[in-house]
């Protein structure tokens, strides 16, 4: 019964490594409604790593967190996709994506354990790069509501994951399955690096 929650988690790392390379990002790819909208953050790797990260910061922390430290990051990410939207210009977007992996990676490696307001300071910070990077893509039509609704339906299912295998690490698989986790954790930020290297 144990190793199911150790297989998933073993299984994520391959799922993400095994994405398409960082594609979800200003001026590629269609833009029109829902579908194109719930496509555009599994296309990358970057995204797909920071959602599930920040699912599983959450599930690490336990207790309100588990819900609060996501829903302000699909706030947040709300905010910066109006900001893509409306041309606000927000620098570093790239970069603030590929920092957001290895911050939170590295959180979960190290098991670090803020208050819950600052944990959702932190994550809703590197939301506002990620929404840019979405909203800058969105269209402006009817069809743009939708392509928001999607874009964040995919971001909160991706914290599904990160949160499922967290809590099923957590209550299945003890000392084990926590080391997995952070093990995890340092992977992402290994990758997120890798990801600023190439943008340096």
């Amino acid at each position: 019964m144990t190793t199911r929650p150790l297989a998933a988690l073993l299984a994520a790392p391959l799922f993400m490594l095994t994405s398409g390379v960082a594609e979800a990002h200003v001026g590629i790819g269609d833009t029109s409604g829902f579908v194109h909208g719930f496509q555009h953050p599994i296309s990358g790797l970057d995204h797909i790593l920071a959602m599930v990260m920040v699912g599983l910061f959450a599930a690490q922390l336990g207790g309100r967190a588990v819900w609060l430290v996501p829903a302000a990051f699909v706030a947040a990410m709300a905010a910066g996709g109006a900001f893509g939207l409306a041309g606000i210009p927000v620098p570093f977007v790239e970069l603030g994506i590929g920092l957001s992996i290895v911050v939170l990676g590295t959180a979960i490696a190290l098991r670090l354990s803020p208050a819950v307001p600052l944990a959702m300071g932190l994550v809703g910070f590197f939301a506002i790069f990620h929404g840019y990077a979405h909203g800058a893509e969105m269209p402006e039509s009817a069809a743009g509501l939708a392509y928001g609704v999607g874009f964040m339906v995919a971001t909160a299912l991706l914290h599904g994951v990160g949160l499922a295998l967290g809590l099923a690490a957590g209550a299945h698989t003890g000392k084990t399955g926590a080391i997995l986790v952070r093990s995890v954790g340092a992977l992402a930020a290994a990758v997120g690096v890798s990801f600023i290297g190439g943008i340096l």
